[in-house]
């Protein structure tokens, strides 16, 4: 069986049915064994030790922001322990707060994900997801008066009589994809990308689009290389910062390369002997390890995929 991806499968029972439930949500919130995880800013909360873990305190800890406007949301059941997440970003800095500094810090999960354990990564991921998704959505896209958070924090509801418009969490569908052909894969880089490092090509799901249709796209925009047989390989969360990445191989019917500079700095074609013999350095690196583009690479380097 595959593994999952990175930031998926977090182990957590979401437990929608309850989410209206406000008296079970009450006894949670008070509940000592009850965990948040607090999310300044878009970062995480993350342990103080050695090796770096999440950082959960109990969901008492920041009842009066709770009671002040904090945005809260239920994450789900956990080895039967509720998890919640809180946004402190209204505060100028939260290591201010009691009980805080000394347990952590908040980190950019980019920066630490790769060294958590599967199921905390994804629960981070889960925790920062959620709430960017509030923090842009503080207004009504019909009418524009302010909402207000509901259902556990799984919906925010217009708060103008006339218009009462339910608005619900938004995740970006986007394509990644690593073509091949024969014993050679294209990859490509972006300039942000760290030195060296050289990646699958992606890009955004447009209206009206399949995903097949995209990958075939994308890869044309962004190349100018034909593709054929997009085959679905494996799905990631990757609220950096609302994007669900939708990863397949597909296999090329032209060589030539021409580079849309306005995506790419550089493509190029790359054998598979070559990367599987070339240690990492700052000409040529893979992907992040706990990214899907990795594991479509990882895949096809083994043989995994079909010609």
């Amino acid at each position: 069986m595959q593994r999952p991806n990175f930031y998926a499968s977090n182990g957590l029972d979401r437990v929608s049915h309850l989410r209206r439930d406000a008296a079970w949500l009450a006894e949670r919130l008070a509940d000592p064994e009850s965990r948040i995880q607090p999310v300044w800013r878009s970062q995480n909360f993350i342990a103080r030790g050695e090796q770096p873990a999440a950082g959960w305190l109990p969901a008492g800890t920041f009842r009066d922001h709770v009671e002040a406007g904090a945005t809260l949301a239920l994450l789900g059941i956990h080895g039967g322990v509720a998890h919640f997440a809180v946004d402190l970003s209204a505060v100028d800095d939260p290591l201010e707060l009691p009980g805080v500094a000394e347990l952590g810090d908040f980190f950019d999960l980019r920066r630490v994900g790769p060294a958590l354990a599967h199921a905390e990564g994804g629960m981070m991921a889960y925790a920062r997801g959620i709430l960017h998704w509030h923090s842009r959505h503080r207004f009504c896209g019909v009418c524009g008066s302010p909402t207000q958070s509901s259902e556990a924090g799984h919906q925010r509801r217009c708060t103008n009589p006339e218009c009462k418009t339910s608005h619900f969490p938004r995740t970006d569908p986007a394509v990644i994809m690593l073509v091949h052909r024969g014993n050679r894969c294209l990859l490509g880089r972006q300039p942000q990308f760290p030195a060296g490092m050289h990646s699958t090509l992606a890009g955004f799901v447009e209206p009206g689009e399949s995903l097949e249709d995209a990958v075939a796209r994308e890869v044309k925009e962004e190349t100018g290389i034909v593709v054929e047989d997009a085959i679905y390989h494996s799905s990631q969360p990757w609220p950096f910062p609302s994007s669900i990445m939708l990863g397949f191989h597909a296999r090329a019917v032209s060589d030539e390369i021409m580079v849309d500079h306005n995506e790419l700095e550089s493509a190029a074609w790359f054998e598979r002997d070559w990367i599987l013999n070339h240690a990492a350095d700052d000409t040529f690196r893979l992907p992040r390890p706990d990214s899907i583009a990795r594991q479509l690479v990882e895949d096809w380097l083994k043989g995994a995929v079909p010609a």
